[in-house]
């Protein structure tokens, strides 16, 4: 049995077996000897991994959309690689956003989540920043929809 001291210098040096030697302890409910603080720090890790990834798929799927809404001039030549973008990122957050959690956190993101989205949008195109609207004009079920794409 390794003492929580070595463990907890273990997670420093070999990540992965720290990893091994936790889920053991946990698969037999070996809680008294657990590296509690590293532990800690990894399921909270896992949680911001997974927020970030609603927050950063939303942010691309956003920008597209307004890419392929506003963006007349590239249109002909982009709409095709927009178009798969877009259902690229509606596929990664279909995945995600099975978690009731991390739907409602993409619906608290959404305005903020579209500024960003917004500036890059303006940034990349260079065209007047007025031409994109401040309000996101999509509804959630629009932006996950499969079958939306604005005119």
């Amino acid at each position: 049995m390794i003492s929580q001291l070595n463990l907890e210098s273990l997670y420093e040096q070999d990540y992965c077996e720290w990893l091994d030697i936790t889920l053991n302890q946990l698969q037999n409910k070996d809680i008294e000897h657990l590296d509690w603080v590293h532990l800690i720090e990894e399921i909270e890790a896992l949680g911001l991994e997974q927020k970030h990834k609603v927050e950063s798929y939303l942010r691309q799927l956003l920008k597209h959309l307004l890419l392929y809404h506003y963006w007349k001039a590239e249109k002909p030549y982009c709409q095709n690689g927009w178009s798969e973008e877009i259902d690229n990122f509606r596929s990664e957050l279909e995945i995600l956003l099975r978690s009731k959690n991390l739907y409602n956190y993409c619906v608290s993101i959404q305005h903020i989540t579209y500024q960003k989205a917004r500036r890059a949008a303006i940034k990349k195109t260079e065209l007047n920043p007025n031409i994109f609207p401040q309000e996101c004009p999509y509804s959630l079920e629009e932006i996950l929809d499969f079958d939306f794409l604005p005119n």
